[in-house]
């Protein structure tokens, strides 16, 4: 039994280490991965977005959910970013290939202040929602103003 745990464990970690370009078959299948990816956290986003602009009531509850989704979805388009995949027709600058560690970097900042949404929805205070919500919208921005052709 020790040996099928530690087969199992030593297959997933083989697995893991595989590069980005081995996680899609195809590059154009990285791009449609990470506009997805995209695509679901704006439109979560959007939602906390109404709420924040006084669009929407301020509901915990479903700031909560949202914000949650959001969190999740900012771990995922980022290996999609891999090689091949800077000659597809998107909206990604060249920066983002020629300036990978900035690019990283802002990936890494969306991750943490989305984090940082999702506790201040779970306080309650609208307060604490509006400022986590500027701050993490802060990040797209900055990230879109870089990276992002119109």
């Amino acid at each position: 039994m020790k040996k099928i745990i530690l087969s199992s464990i030593a297959l997933c970690a083989a697995a893991m280490s595989f590069s980005a370009a081995a996680q899609f078959a195809k590059p154009e299948d990285a791009v449609k991965y990470r506009k997805a990816a995209f695509s679901v956290t704006a439109a979560h986003f959007g939602r906390l977005g109404a709420m924040a602009q006084g669009k929407a009531p301020f509901d915990a509850k479903i700031a909560t959910e949202n914000a949650e989704i959001v969190a999740s979805m900012a771990k995922l388009p980022w290996h999609a970013f891999g090689e091949g995949t800077e000659t597809a027709e998107t909206k990604a600058k060249p920066e983002v290939w020629k300036q990978s560690a900035k690019f990283k970097e802002a990936a890494d900042k969306l991750q943490s202040e989305s984090v940082k949404l999702v506790a201040a929805t779970k306080t309650g205070k609208e307060d604490a929602f509006k400022a986590a919500f500027t701050a993490t919208a802060g990040t797209c921005k900055s990230c879109h103003d870089d990276f992002k052709n119109k």
